[in-house]
């Protein structure tokens, strides 16, 4: 899988630029799934700009009830609606800079595989954290927590991106060797509760993914795919990365 994490970027027009670009390109991407996550305000317009192609189209974010008193936020039931194939759950800068909980997550992940979704649940430390000995700690936390209201025979469906918050928009990338490392023990505690299940998860890589970078990275024994952050904004590049990953 290589998803493409667009953030607070594109407006519906931009978008659909974007997209008549992107679809020729990765339209022979075999063994590659591609999904590309806008923003709320253009799912519906890449949704039916993508009917019938290669590329998926996923949310950044969904609430954990299907609807309520909760201003500002978007339901399960509205993102399937739409025939939005998954959501993102818990990427740093929502754990970060708008309070996103572990305590929430291990409602979300549930709740959008029972809506049908296809859930990316995000993990991944901070450069202070990494810096202590603490990465494995971390980890065992978030992926614990985010996966605790999950029924073991589901656990493979859950896609978990691990992303050190460290080299997320920085230009820093962990070495190979670091990646490997962290993403053979995110597989390690889903096989805690299964080691079939764990066989059955992907795992992706997302940190400061790049054309330059995709190819090694998406070679490590462990790594499923990538969430792209910054280069999936540019069409080129990010057919690029998916063409690295066939």
């Amino acid at each position: 899988m290589i998803a493409g994490n667009w953030k607070l970027h594109k407006t519906v027009a931009e978008a659909e630029a974007y997209i008549q670009a992107l679809l020729p390109r990765v339209s022979t991407a075999d063994g590659v799934e591609v999904v590309i996550c806008p923003a709320y305000l253009a799912l519906q317009a890449m949704v039916d700009s993508t009917r019938g192609s290669r590329v998926a189209v996923y949310a950044q974010n969904m609430h954990q009830a299907p609807e309520g008193a909760f201003t500002g936020e978007v339901s399960a039931p509205m993102l399937c609606e739409l025939d939005v194939g998954g959501v993102i759950l818990g990427h740093s800068e929502r754990r970060e800079l708008f309070g996103e909980t572990d305590r929430a997550l291990q409602l979300k992940v549930p709740a959008a595989l029972e809506a049908g979704l296809q859930p990316i649940l995000c993990v991944g430390e901070t450069e202070d954290e990494r810096d202590r000995g603490d990465t494995e700690r971390k980890l065992r936390h978030q992926v614990q927590e985010g996966l605790a209201k999950v029924p073991i025979e589901r656990l493979g469906e859950i896609v978990i991106a691990y992303e050190p918050i460290w080299a997320i928009g920085t230009g820093r990338v962990a070495t190979p060797a670091q990646a490997q490392e962290a993403m053979a023990f995110v597989r390690a505690l889903v096989a805690d509760r299964s080691r079939a299940e764990a066989d059955k998860t992907r795992v992706l890589y997302g940190g400061s993914v790049k054309p330059d970078n995709a190819a090694e990275l998406l070679a490590l024994p462990d790594v499923d795919g990538a969430l792209v952050g910054g280069a999936s904004l540019d069409a080129e590049s990010f057919a690029t990365i998916v063409a690295a990953a066939g």
